[in-house]
């Protein structure tokens, strides 16, 4: 038989259990019967790229005067136009790094698209700037009070009421979601949990339903965040093997993905989910070519991204994967065989709906009159485009000036399906 506890150490143990639910970020959630869905049941999952990823290394030109322009700036850092380690071609104009591989059959599946010299379209070459613009989704102004995800569950005509999990931060909660109450950050679900004093578990739990009954804000938050973590609890997430033959890495990354999966699967309602991958500020010794730190990160994120999509089954038909970073890099290698902050990038969308095999998008090109500043690769899209057709079309959601305050510039360019 256990030993007696004292009060103190029983009031300590409930202690650092409020202290868990104070750390789960669950306030004021409306809960649902588990497996209740909208009448669009759709998914945006966005993956960052803090770091401003090589756009021009991810998707190589492969001809013309742009190949030698490319090539003439990157004596070290170009990507071969072709062979056993050179690019995988796109289309006629473009490429994608080899170790990439991993979505190159995605994409001649038709399940991925890319979208070529698109970004932010806001003079700024800071990360924490360009960030913030990307993710409060309004360029310019960084006192705007909510993220652009937020507004886009708060205007999501197909959210009901009682979802319990329409947010999931897969580790740290982005600015993209600020203000939102309802958003659950966690790394993985065998994590989400209160911490507990051994065997005293349950009666470290019965105080604290005592504690928080009642019928103010603060006690309501309280119990509703008791009843999610044991609904969490009770779905054996420590017991979830990947579906479909799906392998994922073991990283970080990795890991976040498949924490999205399982609860995708568990049909808690879940309508935006965030993940970061970081590390692509390559100003030094990015790589030689091929190889190297950049080819090691873009593989990391290939296999995750395959794995995740592999993992979801059905649930990929309903699920729209976009991949994006705060700005590209310049044109011309550094002096310390990286590259440095620059301005046009690109983006990934995958999954469901997708109309994939195709680039979207001008090409502005890379002779000097035709690069933003004489540096950089210019914006031709803006990436708000990109994220109201698939809002729209994908979440059926219209209100793209609710989500991006003063952007007027949205059209259709068909890269995904309703």
């Amino acid at each position: 038989m256990p030993s007696k506890i004292s009060r103190r150490k029983f009031m300590v143990g409930c202690s650092a259990a409020i202290a868990a639910l104070a750390g789960s970020r669950l306030t004021r959630l409306a809960l649902a019967a588990p497996g209740a869905q909208a009448a669009n049941d759709n998914a945006l999952i966005v993956v960052f790229l803090r770091g401003g990823w090589d756009a021009l290394n991810v998707f190589p030109v492969l001809d013309g005067p742009d190949r030698a322009a490319y090539e003439t700036a990157r004596p070290t850092l170009k990507i071969a136009a072709g062979g056993p380690n050179g690019a995988l071609p796109l289309n006629d104009t473009l490429g994608l790094h080899p170790a990439m591989r991993p979505l190159y059959g995605l994409y001649q599946d038709k399940r991925l698209a890319v979208v070529q010299a698109c970004g932010l379209n806001h003079d700024t070459r800071s990360h924490f700037d360009a960030m913030e613009y990307i993710e409060l989704g309004t360029p310019g102004s960084k006192t705007t009070t909510a993220g652009w995800m937020t507004r886009a569950l708060q205007s999501d005509p197909h959210l009901p009421n009682g979802v319990l999990m329409p947010a999931l931060a897969a580790g740290a909660q982005p600015t993209a979601l600020l203000a939102h109450s309802n958003t659950i950050a966690m790394n993985t679900p065998s994590d989400f949990s209160i911490w507990s004093n051994g065997s005293y578990q349950p009666d470290q739990r019965v105080v604290l339903r005592q504690m928080y009954a009642g019928e103010d804000w603060m006690r309501q938050a309280g119990a509703q965040t008791l009843r999610t973590v044991e609904l969490v609890e009770q779905q054996s997430v420590s017991e979830y093997v990947p579906e479909n033959g799906a392998q994922y890495p073991d990283d970080y990354f990795s890991v976040n993905l498949k924490t999205l999966a399982q609860m995708m699967k568990l049909n808690l309602g879940l309508r935006v989910g965030a993940v970061d991958l970081g590390g692509w500020d390559t100003h030094d010794y990015q790589g030689d070519r091929h190889e190297g730190y950049f080819g090691d990160l873009l593989g990391q994120l290939a296999r995750g991204l395959e794995a995740f999509y592999t993992d979801l089954g059905g649930y990929a038909e309903r699920t729209t994967v976009v991949v994006m970073s705060e700005f590209g890099r310049r044109l011309a290698q550094n002096g310390s065989y990286g590259t440095d902050h620059g301005h046009g990038s690109a983006m990934l969308v995958l999954g469901g709906g997708v109309n994939g095999g195709q680039v979207y998008g001008q090409w502005p090109g890379l002779s000097n009159e035709q690069l933003y500043d004489r540096a950089d690769l210019a914006v031709a899209t803006d990436y708000r485009n990109v994220l109201s057709e698939v809002l729209v079309k994908r979440l059926g959601n219209p209100n793209v000036a609710a989500i991006f305050p003063g952007y007027t510039g949205y059209g259709e360019m068909g890269i995904v399906a309703a």
